[in-house]
């Protein structure tokens, strides 16, 4: 999985996968390089680590031959980080023929919840 983003947005922002099934795909990203002027992580951040990991589960569901795209996203930044890496663990809620939901929850280091992000693709034939 990590190989597939070479090149990618995910390989520049730094993300990680760590664990990667239908059902839930882990991913890890630094702080350091995506944050704003302020020095937080920026929220735009959050979300590309949270759609990363959603439609990399959402396309491990649909399976061979077929993609995901996303087509709805939404993320409610609780806390900021300034350092180290924060977690993404992305959860399947739905998971269908035509449609796949995952909440994927962003923790720092400390376990503490950075965002909360909720992301459906549409699963096609590719």
């Amino acid at each position: 999985m990590n190989e597939a983003g070479r090149g990618h947005l995910p390989e520049r922002m730094g993300i990680e996968i760590i664990e990667a099934t239908a059902e839930r795909v882990v991913g890890r990203m630094p702080v350091a390089g995506n944050t704003q002027p302020y020095g937080l992580l920026h929220g735009g951040a959050s979300v590309v680590l949270a759609e990363t990991l959603g439609s990399m589960g959402a396309a491990l569901h649909a399976g061979e031959g077929r993609i995901a795209v996303g087509i709805e996203i939404n993320a409610t930044h609780h806390r900021s980080a300034t350092s180290g890496h924060v977690t993404g663990v992305a959860t399947r809620l739905h998971g269908g023929r035509t449609l796949a939901t995952y909440e994927i929850e962003i923790t720092d280091e400390q376990g503490r919840r950075v965002c909360t992000s909720r992301l459906t693709c549409m699963l096609r034939d590719a």
